[in-house]
């Protein structure tokens, strides 16, 4: 296979351009659709892939239409808080796993996995029950507690812990070095590009969420950017005002595609570390 690129170089580079044009294909239509007035949109019987009459006004639309900015702000702390919860809860849990030994350790780590296999739906149920019953709704902490822990970032953090020599935490223990800092001194050290991959997903992953957000607030004051992405396409006469809402996904992806660019090595290198044994 390697030789019949390598014989075929533009062939290779023709299919590879092709791909990249399909993969930013919506990203360019998504700039676009935001760049256009909202009655030369609605009046397209035939979508163009251009505007010779570019305009900003659906960008200030985005943010007058709906309280953008106190999304963006409520996103932030979201965003933060559950991320930085989530990262100290894998961390502990992927430690005792990989290193901790205590009865029955292996059929609790299967019996964890198996959640893996339970529809996200069925989890979203129980988790709107639960926060309900605790009269969290319209709360910071009902959005958050449901978020706090992922089965795969554990599984994925346990498989790189577990490929740290033995002799190391034998050496610490020698010097009389506790669990708790062999933790954090050696090991989240030595597995740092993974531990910043799961941050880095657990961010985007934070900042795309929209089912559970719907679900457990109906308070304004506690929307996040996607219930405001949502009051955007409702805000139209009549019409969804697909302009302004691709205007305000364009505002609230800039982050996203910023923090992706700036740590993309890490995330492949986090990957593929933790996808690796031995």
């Amino acid at each position: 296979m390697k030789t019949f690129f390598k014989k075929h170089k533009p062939l290779t580079w023709f299919f590879l351009i092709l791909w990249a044009i399909i993969v930013l294909f919506p990203f360019y239509w998504m700039v676009l659709t935001s760049l256009k007035e909202y009655g030369a949109y609605n009046a397209e019987y035939t979508p163009t892939f251009f505007t010779l009459s570019p305009t900003i006004e659906n960008y200030i639309e985005a943010f007058t239409a709906v309280d953008l900015g106190r999304y963006l702000i409520n996103t932030v702390i979201f965003t933060v808080i559950t991320t930085a919860l989530m990262i100290f809860v894998t961390i502990l849990a992927a430690f005792a796993f990989a290193r901790l030994q205590f009865s029955g350790k292996n059929i609790l780590f299967t019996l964890f996995l198996a959640l893996l296999m339970i529809p996200g739906e069925l989890v979203v149920i129980t988790n709107f029950q639960t926060i309900t019953e605790l009269n969290l709704r319209n709360t910071f902490t009902g959005l958050i507690l449901p978020s706090v822990t992922s089965v795969f970032y554990i599984y994925l953090l346990r498989e790189n812990f577990a490929q740290i020599p033995d002799s190391l935490y034998y050496a610490a223990k020698v010097d009389g070095t506790s669990d708790w800092r062999y933790l954090w001194k050696v090991m989240v050290p030595i597995c740092m590009p993974t531990v910043v991959t799961i941050t880095i997903l657990k961010v985007i992953e934070c900042w795309n969420l929209y089912i559970w957000p719907s679900l457990i607030t109906d308070d304004p004051k506690y929307f996040l950017v996607s219930n405001g992405i949502q009051e955007i396409r409702e805000s139209g006469f009549g019409r969804a005002n697909i302009p302004a809402m691709m205007a305000a996904v364009v505002v609230i992806s800039i982050p996203l595609i910023v923090l992706f660019l700036v740590y993309r090595k890490q995330i492949m290198s986090g990957v593929v570390r933790g996808g690796t044994k031995g």
